[in-house]
């Protein structure tokens, strides 16, 4: 067997980690890693604005984006995301931890943020007359300051759209829709590096609003996730975008390092909505500070107008409470790196999703679940990466063996809308929207895993030969960091 020594944790196999010279973690020795990524929008400034009309609630209800408006905002902890974006390998779409590869799948959108798997691919056209569309599905035309290019102030939506008239017919009342489902893509789905302007390339699919909610839209959103964590890992980059809260419950769920604890109670859902109550700043944070937050309730006119009974929720909606970290000490990303170092079997959820649970979360929830294992490309329009629940086949319940190569398509990573403003995206990907077309075909089976995979399970032999299990060799840690027993690890399965 092969000897790593401590001062290199770069991986003994270089075949299937091309990117490593590129990586976050290749640069340790420039103290890279003590800087934490810089957030680049402003998703509580984005959502706060617009208050929900209950006039509005059926249609976003309807569209199924109902579970993200209840999501809201989630105070994200970046030293956390951070650790998160270190250990993710852009050439397996997964994160090297530890114990294995784990990542994020269709499984993780459809149970988290509730939206829909299966469906058609979210793609179309950037050749749009912006005038003519705005004023066909918002009726009203945005004026040049609230445009950038093809996107559009989500400010000037809310000041346009938010508060239909006391008389507004289903065809303003659909526009107005339109501009708060157009608001929730642009500052929590698909935000820009701001997280404070949209594209309208996503305005056509609200068209039909009866349709609308046929879309793979958690496809999309893990399409575009995958893209932006690729984007953050390589070459010193200082920020990351996306949906940055899909990525932060993820890791609530599923590992031990900087999970909160709930605090006054525990809760599989968020409380439910009073009638006539906008609930937009409650936030999931620390309990000792909750009581000081400015919440501000709004109560429309018809508040005790006929209102839908509050729907069943996504799971993610049970952190949206006050929380307390009394047992799990978070926002340091040195202590964060040095206990994912330190991981032991115990500390991984590979199956979070079970008992009850599971048996409180809404039909849409667990509808698409037999393509949750699909080795299929998802797609958001110019973005496409591929889906590899074959390299995580211990989040399914099944056994993991070693997994088949996957290639590294560096052109596909290139392809981006930059300098590309007029491309008919669903003819450009036409190849790898017919193979998501196709996505049941394509579902990866294994037998039952039974118990806890052996540190000498043919995997683990594998992987640790192929990977860079830990963050921050023992010879890299100066005398007044946080120590624990990885240092010792490190040196002993070298």
């Amino acid at each position: 067997m092969a000897f790593r020594g401590i001062h290199d944790a770069d991986p003994l196999d270089p075949s299937v980690l091309l990117l490593q010279d590129r990586h976050r973690s290749h640069f340790v020795d420039t103290e890279q890693l003590q800087d934490v990524l810089r957030p680049r929008q402003q998703m509580r400034a984005s959502l706060s604005m617009w208050r929900l009309d209950p006039r509005i609630r059926p249609y976003v209800i309807r569209t199924g984006f109902y579970g993200i408006y209840r999501l809201g905002h989630i105070i994200i902890d970046w030293p956390l995301i951070t650790c998160l974006v270190e250990r993710w390998r852009p050439e397996t779409h997964t994160f090297h931890v530890p114990l294995g590869e784990t990542t994020i799948t269709l499984q993780d959108v459809a149970i988290i943020l509730g939206l829909r798997i299966d469906g058609p691919a979210v793609t179309g056209t950037y050749m749009v007359d912006v005038a003519e569309l705005c004023g066909d599905l918002l009726g009203v035309t945005p004026p040049a300051d609230a445009l950038r290019g093809l996107t559009i102030s989500i400010r000037w939506l809310c000041q346009q759209l938010s508060t239909p008239a006391a008389d507004a017919d289903e065809v303003a009342l659909e526009r107005s829709a339109r501009g708060f489902i157009l608001a929730l893509i642009g500052s929590f789905l698909f935000p820009d590096k701001k997280g404070v302007h949209v594209h309208l390339c996503f305005l056509p699919l609200l068209r039909d609003l009866t349709l609308t909610s046929t879309y793979s839209w958690g496809g999309a959103v893990l399409a575009h996730t995958y893209r932006e964590l690729c984007r953050a890992i390589l070459d010193r980059r200082c920020g990351i975008s996306g949906c940055i809260t899909l990525i932060q419950l993820w890791s609530w769920e599923r590992l031990h390092v900087g999970r909160p604890d709930f605090g006054r109670s525990v809760p599989f859902a968020a409380p439910p909505l009073p009638h006539g109550l906008h609930d937009d700043d409650v936030d999931g944070v620390d309990e000792d500070v909750v009581d000081g937050l400015p919440v501000q309730h709004g109560v429309h006119p018809e508040a005790d107008a006929d209102v839908a009974p509050e729907p069943a929720l996504p799971l993610g909606c049970r952190w949206r409470v006050p929380l307390t970290r009394v047992l799990n000490p978070s926002g340091v990303l040195l202590l964060y790196q040095d206990q994912l170092d330190a991981q032991t079997s115990d500390q991984v959820l590979w199956q979070p999703y079970v008992g009850e649970v599971v048996d409180r979360l809404p039909a849409l929830c667990l509808a698409d679940q037999d393509i949750w294992q699909t080795m299929s490309p998802l797609i958001c329009f110019e973005i496409v990466e591929w889906h590899r629940p074959e390299r995580v086949l211990r989040q399914f319940g099944l056994h993991q063996g070693i997994p088949p190569a996957c290639s590294y398509d560096h052109q596909l990573h290139r392809v981006d809308a930059r300098g590309r403003h007029q491309p008919d995206w669903a003819t450009y990907h036409d190849p790898y929207i017919a193979l998501w077309d196709s996505r049941a075909a394509r579902v990866i089976t294994s037998p039952p895993s039974v118990g806890l995979m052996e540190s000498q399970d043919p995997y683990m032999l594998w992987y640790r030969r192929i990977t860079r299990r830990f963050m921050t060799p023992q010879l890299h840690r100066d005398d007044m960091r946080f120590h624990t027993t990885a240092g010792s690890m490190n040196v002993m399965v070298s």
